[in-house]
């Protein structure tokens, strides 16, 4: 069955505006977990507009799934992971003035960077994994790179689901196939909701995880986390 991993930055988003500690992250990251979420995502900034770097330790010993942690490997990011050591990092080419991520590694131009980063958290027992569009180029020079799995950038394939377009998840399955003949383990995130989600899954094989965030939080201010959690769970065994 394919992990549902849940990204907790809103979560963050909402305490950081008011200040103080509601909602609490750390019972929410307990919470989500008891209802069934196979991982948590976090994704720190170096502004941290949302999640903390003291988050990131202080989530530590609360997560006992899958602990992801997702960022641009400046060497902040780097020194946090590698302290830290979660199960998994999710490498991410964002600068620091975007509001989400909003695109693949370059694994071409990139290739050498990415081996030597990959290289020093897989050396400390850190699964890695590179966030990358569904360029099939793409998808060979990260195989190259020493990296365990790729993470498939999904918002394209969201955008045209919502627009009745079905055919856009094929570029997505032969970028999933590729990977796994290569040797790759394949996650995906970015826009994936209760919409789309049993439809991806369904057309994407060798799906390992997925991590949803922004749709899943705000989809359980109207359904109930608990129940949100088990809808996303129940869709995905599908």
């Amino acid at each position: 069955m394919t992990k549902l991993s849940v990204n907790i930055n809103k979560i963050a988003t909402l305490r950081n505006s008011r200040g103080g500690n509601v909602p609490n992250l750390l019972k929410v990251a307990k919470d989500v977990q008891e209802f069934g979420a196979e991982g948590v995502t976090i994704h720190p900034r170096p502004d941290e507009r949302h999640i903390r770097y003291q988050d990131a330790y202080d989530l530590k010993p609360v997560v006992v799934t899958e602990y992801n942690i997702e960022g641009n490997p400046i060497p902040k990011f780097k020194d946090l992971v590698l302290d830290i050591k979660p199960t998994q990092v999710t490498l991410v080419p964002d600068g620091d003035d975007v509001l989400t991520s909003n695109a693949g590694w370059d694994t071409v131009n990139h290739q050498s960077y990415l081996k030597d980063v990959i290289a020093e958290f897989k050396e400390a027992g850190i699964r890695t994994s590179i966030f990358i569009d569904t360029d099939l180029k793409l998808i060979e020079a990260a195989a190259t790179t020493g990296t365990d799995r790729i993470e498939l950038y999904t918002e394209n394939f969201a955008t045209e689901f919502a627009n009745g377009n079905k055919e856009a998840v094929k570029p997505y399955t032969e970028a999933a196939i590729l990977a796994h003949d290569l040797g790759l383990g394949i996650n995906a995130g970015h826009d994936l909701n209760l919409e789309n989600i049993q439809f991806f899954k369904q057309n994407i094989p060798n799906l390992a995880e997925v991590s949803i965030g922004h749709a899943l939080i705000s989809e359980s201010i109207y359904l109930g986390i608990e129940n949100v959690v088990n809808m996303y769970l129940h869709r995905l065994k599908g």
